[in-house]
């Protein structure tokens, strides 16, 4: 195989990596508008849909594993194949939290929300714009946008202890709404560790371009 073609692979690679990560953008929004919008038909078809993202990532990995065996990548070229693996895997268990949210979406769906859903979906759009820029980190090789994913994983955090609280006081005041404020614990949880996978792309893309192993949130 000729260098060119070798550049040609891990372009398309890269590619792929970026289809794949818009499913999953996609999914996480329309997981979270499923649960406010009380939408069962949409919330069932992010479940249905996780196989199509399962197939991305099995092809995707079978891509880099084969390019790794024929080629004996050095230096750069194997942190940008290693790179790629380490993406996948992060944006197969995003869509995976999806998923969980769509379930309980549909567990939920028949009883009136115990409250309008404002944080969530504030935590939503803040990991959604995580996963965005992650991705044109990585397509850019930017190591200043990958630092910055960091910064919007503190304002996830933030809304995760507000709901935290906010949804505590409801359990103490009315046992009643405790069922179903512990599932929206869940998804503040699930939209966190969204936030988590987007900040280790981030630090994938610093390995990448850098060769160095950091944590974009000291």
């Amino acid at each position: 195989m000729t260098r060119e073609t070798f550049q040609a692979q891990l372009k398309d690679l890269q590619q792929q990596i970026l289809r794949m990560g818009s499913l999953v953008e996609e999914a996480i929004a329309n997981s979270v508008a499923a649960l406010k919008l009380q939408d069962t038909v949409l919330a069932q078809k992010i479940i249905d849909e996780d196989d199509i993202i399962d197939d991305f990532y099995a092809k995707i990995e079978d891509q880099c594993l084969k390019l790794i065996a024929t080629q004996q990548p050095m230096a750069k070229d194997l942190r940008k194949i290693i790179t790629g693996l380490k993406i996948i895997g992060d944006l197969e268990r995003m869509a995976d939290h999806a998923v969980d949210i769509s379930k309980i979406a549909l567990q939920i769906s028949h009883e009136p929300l115990i409250k309008p859903l404002i944080d969530i979906p504030r935590m939503s759009e803040y990991a959604q714009k995580m996963v965005k820029h992650c991705l044109d980190a990585y397509v850019k090789e930017d190591t200043n946008l990958a630092n910055s994913v960091g910064l919007d994983d503190d304002l996830v955090d933030h809304l995760h202890r507000q709901i935290f609280r906010e949804l505590l006081t409801y359990m103490m005041e009315d046992p009643r709404t405790i069922k179903q404020a512990t599932h929206l614990l869940f998804v503040s949880r699930y939209l966190e560790r969204i936030a988590d996978r987007a900040t280790n792309i981030g630090e994938a893309v610093i390995y990448l371009v850098t060769g160095d192993r950091t944590d974009i949130n000291n």
